[in-house]
């Protein structure tokens, strides 16, 4: 936010209706066909610790909940961690599913151990990108995990 790559929301209700909300138990998973639904109404991430997350998650959001694929997380808390990613690293992978690899890894330039994100998950972020559908996202996970 800081650096004007993000927008603060601090109440539930300022979430765009048709928003893609990270939400790890979401039944949903972001597909690369989200894109058009991210440009126009964006992507939020929920700032919440893992420890907390399971209560923070129990409150209504507006916006459509979406769940990202497995990825391994490059975070110093959480090092090689299933699916245990930051804020930055959720709404980096978010981006670059969707096909916004550039701004991806702008966000991830922020941390000194945001380059690791990608260098550890780029082969999975690659066939997550070219997912057609729930099944084919399924079948790329699967591959690697």
């Amino acid at each position: 936010m800081k650096l004007g790559l993000a927008t603060a929301l601090f109440r539930p209700k300022q979430i765009p209706r048709n928003a893609l909300v990270l939400d790890p138990f979401a039944t949903c998973t972001l597909l690369p066909n989200d894109r058009q639904l991210s440009e126009r109404y964006g992507i939020v991430a929920i700032d919440s610790s893992w420890e907390k997350a399971s209560k923070a998650f129990t409150k209504r959001f507006l916006g459509r909940g979406r769940q990202l694929p497995t990825l391994l997380a490059s975070n110093p808390v959480n090092y090689a961690k299933f699916s245990k990613l930051s804020s930055l690293e959720a709404l980096a992978a978010a981006l670059y599913i969707v096909g916004f690899r550039e701004q991806a890894s702008e966000l991830l330039h922020i941390f000194k151990w945001g380059e690791t994100f990608l260098t550890l998950n780029r082969e999975p972020l690659n066939a997550y990108a070219k997912a057609n559908s729930a099944d084919d996202m399924f079948r790329a996970q699967s591959m690697f995990f």
